[in-house]
C-alpha cells in the first residue's frame, strides 16, 4: 500500500511534465511555421496583393495591385524597409510583414492558398495551353472536382501528383513556363466557375490511347477536350 501511494504522485507529475512538453513543442512548431512565411521576387497570389495594397496605401508602391511580386514590388519593399529601419533586401519576411501590419499567421494561410493557386495554374498551363479560356478553367475545375470526390486524393497537390493522373507530369510539360492565362483560369476555378459541368475526367480524343476513358459518360466538349463524369 505504501509503495502505491508513493508512486502515484510521481506518475501524475510525469504525466503533467509530458503534457507540458508536448504543448511546448506544438507552440514552438506553430511559431516556427509562422515565422517561415516569406514573399520574394516570383511570388504570386493574394498575399502579394495584400503587400502591394499596403505599400500603395502608404505611397511606397505605384504599380498595379496584380499579385505578382516583380521588380516594382521588390523596389517598393526595399524603399519601405529603408524607411522603417529594416534590412533592405526586398524580401517580405516576418519582420517586414509585421511592420506592414500584416498578421504573420494570416500571411501563412495566404501562402498556402497561393501554393494551391500556383499548382493549379501550372497543371492548367501544361494540360490546356492553347485551349479556349473556358477550356482552361474547365481543366482547373476537374482538378477541384476530384479533390471533392471520394475516389481521389483530397488536396490539389495530391490530385495533381497522383500516379498516372496527368500526362503533363510525365512528359515534362508541367515544368514549362506557366501561361499568363493559366493563373487567371486557376483563380476563376478556385472561385467556383466550373465550365466542365462537374466533370472528373477529360481527354483529347485525337491523342488518348486509353480505351477505358471512352466508357465514361460525356458531359460536354470544349476545344479539343472532352469532359466526362
Amino acid at each position: 500500500m505504501r509503495n502505491d501511494q508513493t508512486q502515484a504522485p510521481g506518475l501524475r507529475l510525469g504525466l503533467q511534465l509530458t503534457v507540458l512538453f508536448l504543448i511546448n513543442i506544438l507552440i514552438i512548431s506553430l511559431f516556427c511555421h509562422a515565422q517561415a512565411v516569406s514573399y520574394s521576387r516570383g511570388s504570386y497570389g493574394s498575399g502579394v496583393r495584400q503587400i502591394q495594397q499596403k505599400l500603395s496605401n502608404w505611397g511606397y508602391y505605384k504599380g498595379s495591385i496584380d499579385g505578382i511580386y516583380g521588380s516594382q514590388t521588390v523596389e517598393a519593399v526595399k524603399y519601405f524597409q529603408r524607411k522603417n529601419g529594416l534590412t533592405a533586401d526586398g524580401i517580405a519576411g516576418p519582420a517586414t510583414l509585421r511592420a506592414l501590419g500584416i498578421n504573420v499567421t494570416s500571411a501563412n494561410a495566404n501562402a498556402s492558398r497561393d501554393r494551391e493557386l500556383y499548382l493549379l495554374a501550372r497543371i492548367i498551363s501544361a494540360e490546356a495551353r492553347g485551349e479556349p479560356y473556358e477550356g482552361q478553367v474547365a481543366v482547373g475545375a476537374v482538378v477541384l472536382n476530384r479533390v471533392r470526390h471520394p475516389s481521389f486524393p483530397n488536396s490539389v497537390s495530391g490530385v495533381i501528383y497522383q500516379n498516372g493522373a496527368f500526362t503533363a507530369i510525365v512528359d515534362g510539360q508541367f515544368d514549362q513556363p506557366i501561361a499568363d492565362s493559366a493563373y487567371k483560369a486557376a483563380r476563376d476555378a478556385l472561385n467556383g466557375w466550373d465550365p466542365s459541368g462537374g466533370a472528373i475526367y477529360y481527354y483529347n480524343p485525337a491523342r488518348t490511347t486509353n480505351n477505358w476513358i471512352y466508357s465514361r459518360p460525356v458531359i460536354k466538349t470544349i476545344g479539343r477536350h472532352v469532359f466526362a463524369s
